[in-house]
């Protein structure tokens, strides 16, 4: 067997054993869902901190995921991957998450004055290099319907086809933002060393 089919075959088995494992968390199995969770915990977490810039928040909406994932169990049909079920509500409690932030980003110049007054503002990490801050930056100002495919896509590795199923668009449309995502952030990088 060459290593295309060895790897498709660990991908159907893998992808038949999440089926068994969320129709048990269907029948009330506990333990099937603990394991759903201990698979894509980490990836989920790195996906939305991808998304809203903030561990804590990431942390928190993972786990109001994987607590709709437990209680929506019965709504899951197995035509489309369980992480692909997954992603997608990840990725609309991520989109609120960001209209949420937007509404409340503006800040008065006084607020942020009396937070540097009194120490609550540090310096960033000096460790940080100046490329992951201006990547995080253009991320950060990527509008959300260019950087949820770019970060699916060459972050987290999903195809072009699996984005389409998560965010439930065309894979045209889809294709249009990943390009239009990366040629944004192509010119903020750019003009960020120029």
């Amino acid at each position: 067997m060459d290593a295309t089919n060895h790897q498709e075959a660990k991908f159907n088995k893998m992808k038949m054993d999440e089926q068994a494992l969320i129709r048990k968390v269907q029948n009330g199995d506990e333990m099937a869902f603990e394991e759903i969770v201990s698979i894509y915990k980490n990836k989920i977490v790195n996906f939305l901190y991808q998304l809203v810039s903030d561990y804590e928040k990431a942390t928190e909406l993972a786990q109001e995921t994987f607590l709709r994932v437990y209680f929506k169990a019965d709504k899951y049909k197995p035509i489309a991957p369980l992480s692909s079920w997954i992603y997608t509500i990840a990725s609309n409690l991520g989109k609120t998450e960001l209209k949420k932030m937007r509404r409340y980003y503006q800040v008065s110049l006084e607020d942020v004055q009396n937070k540097v007054e009194h120490g609550v503002i540090s310096r960033e990490n000096p460790e940080s290099s100046g490329l992951e801050k201006n990547v995080r930056k253009a991320l950060n100002d990527l509008h959300p319907r260019y950087r949820i495919p770019v970060i699916l896509k060459d972050v987290e590795g999903f195809t072009q086809e699996e984005i389409a199923m998560i965010l439930k668009k065309p894979v045209g449309t889809i294709k249009a933002r990943i390009s239009r995502g990366r040629s944004y952030l192509k010119r903020e990088l750019e003009s960020a060393v120029a």
